[in-house]
């Protein structure tokens, strides 16, 4: 995560916003999980989505993210 948690734009998931989804799709579950980019991928997203609660605006990025390894059982990527 580096130093975006410590940028309150950057260490928040704007979930609202179609843009903000992609860059999760593509930077992290392609770019750092090496998952397929298929449409699966939104199924996932929105299961984390719907996990962490809608109405919850502050969705954490790096817990967002930690649902999103969990749901993919990528868990062995960051040992």
């Amino acid at each position: 995560m580096g130093p975006s948690i410590y940028n309150d734009d950057a260490s928040i998931v704007a979930s609202s916003d179609k843009a903000e989804l992609d860059r999760v799709r593509k930077n992290f579950l392609v770019g750092k999980l090496g998952l397929d980019d298929t449409d699966e991928l939104n199924v996932g997203i929105n299961a984390v989505i719907e996990k962490y609660g809608k109405s919850n605006r502050n969705k954490h990025r790096v817990v967002v993210y930690y649902l999103l390894t969990k749901y993919n059982n990528k868990e062995e990527y960051f040992k």
